[in-house]
């Protein structure tokens, strides 16, 4: 069953560190099996939906995404964020 990796990015605190970041999680996300869907700043948002940057990343699996998320590749891409950006992620299964 495929998995979906949902980054939600409520504050941007060093844009240079998030761009480290960026060119290095992209590459490693996708030699770990991720294919991007959606990135960006959402075009509308309802109820209680704040206007922040999101990232939505498919893997086969909710495995392949931990593993992705634990790849030595991506943690170095964690270590040149270094708390440049609040946010959270969540691994969803699809239905």
């Amino acid at each position: 069953m495929s998995a979906y990796w949902i980054s939600i990015y409520r504050e941007t605190l060093d844009p240079d560190k998030l761009s480290a970041y960026a060119k290095l999680a992209g590459p490693a996300l996708q030699a770990a099996g991720g294919t991007f869907l959606a990135r960006g700043l959402p075009e509308q948002v309802y109820e209680q939906g704040e206007s922040t940057r999101v990232v939505i990343i498919e893997f086969e699996s909710v495995d392949a995404a931990r593993a992705a998320h634990d790849s030595p590749a991506y943690q170095e891409a964690l270590a040149a964020l270094d708390g440049g950006a609040v946010r959270e992620i969540r691994i969803v299964p699809g239905v």
